[in-house]
């Protein structure tokens, strides 16, 4: 997925300063995920993927020279396929995310992890973007989506999230020298307003419910090992009896 303008706002001071925040983070998270495929869907400026492991690492977006071209609500790989999908920024810039979901949902192995990023609307820049213009400029056209509904989306797909972290705690002024004034509220955020990040990372594991194991009854069991034990003196018995 591209939108028009975001790649450009990424070169901002702003957008260096979400994307340093997210990139350390998606690094940590995304090394320690193992299987075989991996697929970022969306934003070929951004590489989420580079500290994978995994043999398979693809980009896939609705356009640009990537390696898979498509649209993000229909994916074009096989059920129980990949084993990690990464959505940057990719839910909250579509007109039908949980579709997006949906598909995820569907082509990821059982245990599989999906990694969103997104833009936390109880945040200053989510007020920032409630007094934009509706189709403003990136990243305030957005539609951003709150940890809570996202968990609860993830809970009606049989996903189970395991880790997130809220991040960028600055206001969101446009120039460098006063987000380097601000960068205090970095430290004193992850404290003392830990939910109140500009953006946030959140990962879902795709839960399978596994067969439940029928075994006999206590008494049978106990039936079964007692005509074992006969069956096992027997001979002895018989031995003993030509003796």
């Amino acid at each position: 997925m591209a939108i028009p303008l975001f790649s450009d706002w990424l070169d901002t001071p702003q957008g260096q300063y979400v994307r340093a925040w997210e990139q350390r983070k998606l690094d940590l998270l995304v090394a320690d995920i193992f299987g075989f495929n991996a697929v970022q869907v969306g934003f070929p400026q951004l590489d989420f993927l580079r500290t994978n492991r995994m043999p398979f690492r693809v980009l896939c977006c609705d356009q640009g020279a990537v390696a898979v071209k498509s649209d993000p609500c229909f994916l074009p790989f096989a059920a129980n396929s990949l084993d990690l999908i990464v959505l940057p920024h990719v839910l909250e810039f579509n007109a039908n995310p949980q579709q997006i979901l949906r598909e995820v949902e569907r082509v990821l192995v059982p245990e599989g992890s999906v990694v969103v990023t997104g833009f936390n609307p109880y945040s200053l820049w989510g007020l920032r973007r409630a007094m934009a213009r509706r189709g403003g400029r990136p990243p305030w056209q957005g539609r951003y989506l709150s940890v809570s509904r996202l968990r609860d989306w993830f809970k009606l797909l049989g996903f189970e999230t395991r880790s997130g972290a809220f991040g960028c705690y600055a206001p969101p002024v446009r120039q460098e020298k006063w987000l380097q004034r601000w960068r205090f509220m970095d430290a004193a955020g992850d404290r003392w307003w830990p939910i109140t990040g500009a953006v946030y990372v959140l990962q879902a594991i795709k839960r399978q419910h596994g067969m439940r194991l029928i075994t006999p009854k206590w008494h049978d069991r106990k039936a079964a090992a007692r005509a074992l034990a006969a069956v096992t003196r027997k001979p002895l018995t018989q031995k003993t009896e030509q003796e």
